[in-house]
């Protein structure tokens, strides 16, 4: 288990983490945050499961469509494990419910349909052999191009988002493209000056109030994660007010 995992599953879901005010404070302080520049053709977006890169990085993607980037968007797992254990949908069901939350979500936010690769949620340590492959075949379709990824973050605490990242540095460094990885869990777990965090390499994405808008409307989309598919204990939201908390605020955050 990595650093980051270990401190994930000693700060689970259900806690409170750290505050989001006490983030906004402390961010503030260390401001100004130099912005981000996605200076390539084609933006390949890496998610580990259906929202990640909604979550993390919507903003970013809008911004990058507004300057003429092509975004393609890959999600590598099925999302079948947001719920072990449900008496009320099936891991096959709720596959089919993520797999069409993330598609409605690209609608709202003008993407073109995710690739869908389908992956065993829960799995993808046991996978990055798979997926160098799954992305190597996407960097192929842009032969030509240059060519960026971005990727939910090699230290961010859940261990697919972790398979993820380190695949997602692999093969940026083999075929020297660009990479950018953008945090989800690590607001929840992590502190602010946290010393194991290259604060140094973080940069910020202001979102305008409309972008912001359109951000918050995609991320409802994610009924199956923002709310309980049941009054189940096993069926409660993954996703709770103080996670989202982090991930709607009026900024992104990524690693260059």
């Amino acid at each position: 288990m990595s650093v980051s995992a270990a401190r994930f599953a000693a700060v689970p879901p259900s806690d409170t983490g750290t505050a989001e005010p006490e983030w906004a404070k402390w961010l503030d302080r260390q401001g100004p945050w130099a912005r981000p520049r996605f200076d390539v053709e084609v933006l390949v977006v890496l998610a580990a499961h259906p929202d990640d890169e909604v979550l993390g990085a919507s903003g970013m993607m809008s911004a990058a469509i507004a300057a003429g980037v092509h975004v393609v968007t890959v999600c590598l797992s099925d999302g079948a494990g947001s719920h072990p254990g449900s008496p009320t949908m099936s891991p096959p069901q709720l596959a089919a419910r993520r797999h069409l939350e993330l598609d409605t979500a690209a609608a709202i936010l003008g993407l073109d349909p995710p690739r869908w690769c389908g992956l065993p949620d829960g799995s993808l340590e046991q996978r990055e052999d798979d997926m160098a492959v799954i992305v190597g075949a996407l960097l192929d379709e842009h032969r030509g191009s240059r060519v960026g990824l971005l990727s939910v973050w090699a230290h961010d605490g859940h261990p697919d988002h972790e398979a993820v990242g380190r695949c997602a540095q692999t093969i940026g460094a083999q075929r020297n493209v660009p990479v950018w990885m953008y945090p989800v869990w690590m607001w929840h777990w992590a502190c602010p000056g946290d010393p194991a965090i290259p604060w140094d390499r973080l940069r910020a994405h202001p979102l305008a109030e409309g972008v912001l808008g359109v951000k918050r409307a995609a991320v409802r989309a994610f009924a199956s994660q923002i709310r309980p598919l049941s009054p189940a204990p096993e069926d409660q939201a993954v996703l709770s007010a103080h996670m989202l908390s982090h991930l709607l605020r009026d900024r992104e955050f990524v690693f260059e």
